[in-house]
């Protein structure tokens, strides 16, 4: 069997927050008013942990919950987890630090790059509001737009649920007539993404970012191609193509 190369697919299903957007450092900056009231002088590493123990319980229990309420929840719970309490205003604040988290520096560029060999779609963790108005811009700045949007309160469900990959693969072949051997899922979360791409037989590049912690059990976990960064990735798409 010949092995993969990046020109094979014609389609790109990007995770959002993690992959092109810094959600860890947005997320351990926005946590700081209740680690300080807790006087918890925790590392990133051990705020995101702990922000994803809770995170995954109460997507898995409110799958139709938009995630700017999602994560006003999260916040709420947590500061109880830590002996203290925060306020609603604090909560809903939380809520909104999504507007706050910044693009990775390599993400637009690699973007528009991508946009010449693909079709882009995002499959996202989001709320609409949040996405269209906070992150699509940023990151559709350099020229490459996506072609689809995807996000957890349009399927009504959160990843790693498969229904939102099937719910996505529809549409890429609905729109475009692109089958899943064409697809290439493209994200750092292992857990969120990878996960269901190996149970749905989707070809997967695993965006690592440095990111900390590694979350979950993914000793199974496979990928078909491996980069630092998105821009890395986009590089070598280039030179596939001279």
């Amino acid at each position: 069997m010949q092995p993969k190369t990046l020109a094979q697919f014609e389609a790109l299903i990007f995770d959002v927050y993690g992959t092109l957007i810094d959600w860890e450092q947005g997320i351990y900056a926005a946590l700081q008013t209740i680690l300080i009231r807790a006087n918890k002088s925790w590392s990133q590493d051990e705020a995101l942990l702990a922000f994803h123990s809770v995170e995954k319980d109460l997507e898995a229990q409110n799958p139709g919950m938009l995630y700017n309420e999602l994560l006003a929840t999260i916040h709420k719970t947590l500061a109880t987890r830590l002996g203290t309490s925060s306020t609603p205003d604090e909560d809903a604040t939380f809520g909104l630090s999504i507007s706050k988290w910044p693009a990775f520096l390599d993400t637009v560029a690699a973007l528009a790059i991508l946009k010449k060999y693909y079709k882009l779609v995002v499959l996202s963790n989001v709320d609409n509001k949040s996405f269209n108005t906070f992150t699509r811009p940023v990151l559709e700045a350099g020229g490459g737009t996506f072609d689809i949007v995807l996000t957890a309160e349009d399927i009504g469900s959160y990843k790693p649920d498969t229904a939102n990959f099937k719910a996505v693969l529809k549409a890429i072949e609905d729109q475009f007539g692109i089958p899943k051997e064409k697809v290439l899922v493209t994200a750092n979360s292992l857990y969120h993404d990878h996960g269901p791409a190996n149970l749905l037989g989707i070809s997967s590049s695993w965006i690592e970012r440095d990111a900390h912690p590694k979350i979950g059990d993914l000793s199974l976990t496979t990928y078909d191609f491996h980069f630092k960064t998105l821009g890395e990735m986009a590089g070598e798409r280039e030179k596939l193509s001279k």
